[in-house]
């Protein structure tokens, strides 16, 4: 069975490198992306099982970013969980409006990650 491939979009280094070593340790193929504009063109070539999607980054934002990615046929139903330390309602709400399938605080526990990227990385 060939590996779940997982795009983990963030502009801090620290945290793709986290996420990164967690998810290769149990088996899954990790691509990332340090901005908006390189995700959504990863998510359109390499087609990954899920995408771990940081809300707010320089140049396009995750939202912008979610929009776009459920506007794309090729990349409409990749599942998206959007990683913030923003906690208002108000992020939470448009990310659910824009199609999120999951919505992560940061800081995040890595055992949480993992149980929504079994969850999701069908």
């Amino acid at each position: 069975m060939s590996k779940k491939r997982i795009l983990v979009v963030d502009d801090e280094p620290d945290i793709i490198d986290i996420i990164r070593s967690r998810l290769e340790e149990t088996n899954y193929q990790v691509i990332s992306a340090d901005n908006g504009e390189q995700a959504l063109w990863i998510a359109q070539t390499a087609r990954p099982h899920l995408i771990l999607l940081d809300i707010y980054m320089t140049g396009i934002n995750g939202f912008e970013v979610l929009r776009q990615l459920m506007l794309d046929r090729e990349t409409r139903n990749i599942p998206v969980v959007m990683l913030t330390g923003d906690g208002s309602t108000q992020s939470l709400l448009k990310a659910q409006k824009l199609n999120a399938t999951d919505y992560i605080m940061k800081p995040f526990k890595l055992d949480e990650l993992m149980s929504h990227v079994k969850k999701y990385a069908l």
